[in-house]
């Protein structure tokens, strides 16, 4: 990600956002893809993830998701995390000025845009100090072939085949990105478990992977047993090309 991070609160004047520190790396592991576990609605589940390594938490600002959080829940998980855990929230065809506001409100270190947002939106967003996660899709627009036409920190790819927007759960054929992780700064996204994950980045090659459903008991309630099992099977997935930091 670029140099932004979180922001201040009101009290404390006009929003400034702050790239968190850097997490403590272990040279004898060597480059490791990151994680981002998404969806979380408690603050105790949220602080575990964070325990188990996860480099980022996604907070879902979509009303007919069964993971959406409310303003005040996702400023109090925001609140609860340490400093170098990004807190990532996920908008859907927001409004700018909604977007400004919930992330000044909720702490977020950038935002994830899971619609079908114009270009201008993320340069918008990206002007004012926001970093900007903008997903694209293999099923339904925008495509991956769309990629050059944002400006955005990073790109969420997934399939977009569900009923919904976000992956629903389901996996697709990896290796159908193409040439694209790589060019840009990917998280791969979509079906992802414990049992696939390492065969995905080494298919995919991403620099970060997003898990919702696959580490859940129930939509919105993680199951810290497969969170652990999860982050253990990324770290010791075999890797094509070292991976890039997107939540540094």
């Amino acid at each position: 990600m670029k140099k932004k991070g979180g922001l201040r609160t009101p009290a404390e004047g006009p929003a400034v956002f702050h790239p968190p520190p850097k997490a403590a790396a272990n040279p004898a592991d060597g480059p490791a893809v990151q994680v981002k576990v998404c969806g979380l609605t408690l603050v105790e589940e949220a602080v575990a993830c964070a325990g188990m390594g996860a480099d980022a938490i996604g907070l879902v600002f979509y009303p007919p998701s069964p993971r959406w959080v409310s303003g005040q829940r996702a400023r109090e998980i925001s609140g609860s995390l340490p400093e170098q855990v990004w807190k990532v929230g996920v908008f859907v065809d927001e409004p700018f000025s909604a977007v400004m506001k919930k992330a000044e409100f909720c702490r977020l270190n950038c935002v994830q845009l899971h619609g079908a947002e114009p270009p201008g939106m993320v340069e918008a967003l990206e002007a004012a100090g926001i970093s900007v996660i903008k997903s694209l899709f293999v099923k339904k627009g925008p495509f991956l072939s769309e990629a050059g036409l944002y400006r955005a920190s990073a790109y969420l790819i997934e399939s977009g085949g569900g009923l919904v927007p976000g992956g629903a759960g389901l996996s697709w054929r990896w290796a159908e990105a193409g040439e694209l992780p790589g060019k840009v700064p990917c998280i791969l996204a979509g079906g992802l478990s414990a049992e696939n994950v390492g065969e995905a980045i080494y298919a995919f090659g991403p620099d970060a992977v997003d898990v919702s459903s696959g580490v859940e008991s129930e939509p919105g309630r993680k199951d810290i047993s497969k969170v652990r099992a999860f982050i253990e099977a990324v770290r010791n997935a075999k890797l094509r090309s070292a991976p890039g930091r997107i939540f540094k």
